[in-house]
């Protein structure tokens, strides 16, 4: 048995963050991009990625695209062009909601109804990634993914949508430990304490859908993938129900194809 306590290791905010401006900075360096585009969704992720990168190019070599549907809170918008005009980048809000209904409509003649619901959702990630690099290709920029450790691990993202991008920047972060590098960049408040949501679906919650909470996830994830322990040595460190840690397995397992290239078929001459 290891002798954790039961915390993640603080985080040492300033080395984190020159790690992570180094890495976009290389990132443009190697790719010989002109910039970077990214979305704005008025959360902790993208906030904390466009504050991040602020540090590294010139303002008006960012830019953020906010791309609502009828589902996005109007409170989300507002907090996204607020610090987009507050890190004073350039930002476009495109409403998406026109593009989505058309693609819905031709698509759901023979359709599995009772899917129909996330396939929408996916629908509003996946154009946004084409909007997204429509605009990268045109600036020859690049996109910037806001994904976190922790929604990796566990496929809470959508793939060719959101999970679709150049570069993660925060990929290496769990969702608690970006939240303490955004106290620590001073961003606002309502940014920072706000229930995480996708806005998929009116009320939707990334809690309520993962069904567990970051803070616990954060901490099974921490023990499974970097202390290698078992799911009943997870249980016992952090007082938790064995089922609560053998969910997350399952997710972390159901997730393995979101994270590699497509397989290929092998072929015998």
């Amino acid at each position: 048995m290891t002798d954790y306590n039961g915390k993640i290791p603080e985080m040492d905010a300033e080395k984190t963050l020159r790690n992570i401006s180094n890495f976009i900075e290389y990132s443009l360096i190697e790719s010989n991009a002109r910039g970077l585009v990214m979305g704005l969704s008025g959360g902790l992720d993208s906030s904390t990625v466009a504050r991040i990168s602020t540090e590294v190019v010139n303002d008006e070599k960012i830019l953020g695209l906010v791309m609502p549907t009828n589902t996005t809170p109007e409170s989300d918008v507002g907090d996204a062009i607020n610090l987009a005009q507050e890190l004073g980048i350039n930002y476009k809000v495109i409403d998406i909601e026109p593009l989505l209904g058309p693609v819905e409509n031709i698509c759901q003649d023979d359709i599995d109804k009772e899917h129909v619901k996330i396939a929408n959702a996916n629908l509003k990630a996946r154009m946004r990634m084409m909007i997204l690099y429509y605009h990268a290709n045109a600036l020859n920029r690049l996109v910037v993914g806001t994904g976190n450790r922790t929604e990796l691990l566990v496929g809470y993202f959508t793939k060719y949508g959101d999970g679709g991008a150049d570069i993660l920047p925060i990929g290496g972060l769990y969702k608690t430990d970006v939240r303490a590098l955004a106290r620590y960049l001073k961003l606002p408040s309502q940014i920072i304490e706000k229930a995480p949501t996708a806005g998929l679906w009116h009320g939707q919650t990334d809690e309520e859908d993962l069904g567990i909470k970051y803070e616990v996830l954060d901490e099974i994830l921490y023990l499974m993938t970097e202390k290698n322990l078992k799911e009943d040595e997870i249980a016992r460190e952090l007082k938790v129900a064995s089922r609560e840690v053998v969910k997350v397995k399952v997710m972390m397992h159901a997730a393995q194809h979101k994270l590699e290239t497509p397989p290929i078929a092998e072929i015998q001459r």
